[in-house]
C-alpha cells in the first residue's frame, strides 16, 4: 500500500503537507517538520518587502482552536531566499507568496520560483490591510492569470471561506489556469477578555483556526471538487487520521496541517499511520481508490 500522491504533477510522499503559517519562516524549522514525517511543506507568506505584522497581541488560544491576527509579518521576498535555499528536505517546499497588487504577486513569485516547486498565492488572508483579495472572483482571475502567464512552476491558490461562494472563486482561478485550489483558510473572529472588556487581539478581529472550522473547511471542499477538475488541497481544523481520512473522502488531493502542528510536532507522522490503518482496514491500496468517495451516490 503506497501514500504517495500526484497533485498536479507535483509528486509528494504522503497527503500530509505543513501548512502555511506555522514553522515555515527558517530552513531549520521546515527541515525539522519533514524529519517530523510531512510529505511536503508550505513556506510562510512572503511579500515583495519586510512587513512588521500587526500590533500584539497578535494570537490567542480559544476552546476549540487558535485566532490570530499576525498580519503576515516576514522579512521580505530577497532575505528569504536565503532560507529557501537552505531547504534540504526530500520532499517539495511550497512558496506562499503575498502582495498588494497583482505586480507584487508576480515579482515575489518570479523571485522565488528557482526556489520551489509549487508557487501557493494567499489570496485569502484576513489580517492585512485591504481586505480578503479573493472575495472578487474577477481578481482572482486576473492575480493567478498573471502569476501564471510568467512562472515555471504550478501555481495554487488558497481560498477564503469568507465569501458569498467560494465554488465560484475556485471556478475562476481554474480559468485562470491554475495548477490547484488550497481551501480553506482561517475565518474571521474575535475574542473579547471580559475582565478588561476589551478585545485580546491587538487588531481587534483576526482569524480563527483549528477544530472549530474543520467541517467549513470539509464543506468547502466537497462543493468545490463538484464544480472544478483542477486539485483540491484542503486544510482547515486536520488534527488527526479521522479528521485527515474524511478530508480526502471529500475530494482532497492532499491536506494540509496547521494548527494540530502547535501540540504536536510529530502529528504528520501519527496521521500517516492511522491512514494507512485505515486502507488496510478497507483494502485500499492507493489513496485514488477513496479520493472522493463521499461523492457516490
Amino acid at each position: 500500500m503506497s501514500l504517495s500522491i500526484d497533485v498536479g504533477g507535483v509528486g509528494f510522499k504522503n497527503p500530509c503537507l505543513l501548512a502555511a503559517g506555522v514553522l515555515g519562516t527558517t530552513a531549520s524549522s521546515l527541515n525539522r517538520v519533514v524529519r517530523s514525517g510531512a510529505g511536503g511543506v508550505i513556506s510562510k507568506s512572503i511579500s515583495l518587502n519586510p512587513k512588521p505584522g500587526n500590533k500584539g497581541p497578535v494570537i490567542s488560544k480559544t476552546s476549540c482552536g487558535w485566532i490570530n491576527s499576525m498580519g503576515l509579518p516576514n522579512p521580505g521576498v530577497d532575505e528569504f531566499i536565503d532560507e529557501l535555499d537552505r531547504f534540504s528536505g526530500d520532499v517539495p517546499i511550497v512558496g506562499s507568496v503575498y502582495g498588494s497588487s497583482p505586480s507584487e504577486f508576480k515579482e515575489v513569485s518570479n523571485k522565488i520560483a528557482d526556489y520551489v516547486d509549487v508557487v501557493e498565492l494567499n489570496l485569502s488572508c484576513p489580517n492585512v490591510e485591504g481586505g480578503i483579495i479573493c472575495k472578487d472572483p474577477d481578481l482572482v482571475y486576473r492575480y493567478t492569470k498573471n502569476v501564471k502567464s510568467s512562472v515555471n512552476k504550478p501555481v495554487w491558490v488558497k481560498l477564503s471561506p469568507n465569501v458569498n461562494n467560494i465554488s465560484e472563486v475556485a471556478v475562476m482561478a481554474e480559468k485562470a489556469d491554475a495548477d490547484g485550489v488550497v481551501a480553506i483558510n482561517t475565518l474571521t473572529g474575535m475574542v473579547i477578555d471580559i475582565d478588561t472588556e476589551l478585545p485580546v487581539l491587538g487588531n481587534q478581529v483576526g482569524g480563527v483556526s483549528g477544530d472549530a472550522i474543520h467541517p467549513i473547511a470539509v464543506n468547502a471542499v466537497y462543493q468545490i471538487t463538484k464544480n472544478i477538475d483542477i486539485p483540491v488541497i484542503g486544510v482547515g481544523g486536520i488534527s488527526n487520521w479521522k479528521t485527515a481520512v474524511e478530508m480526502i473522502l471529500a475530494g482532497a488531493h492532499a491536506i494540509q496541517i496547521g494548527s494540530a502542528v502547535n501540540k504536536n510536532i510529530n502529528i504528520f507522522q501519527e496521521i500517516n499511520k492511522g491512514i494507512k490503518q485505515y486502507m488496510k482496514n478497507k483494502n485500499y491500496k492507493k489513496i485514488t481508490e477513496f479520493r472522493g468517495n463521499a461523492h457516490k451516490k
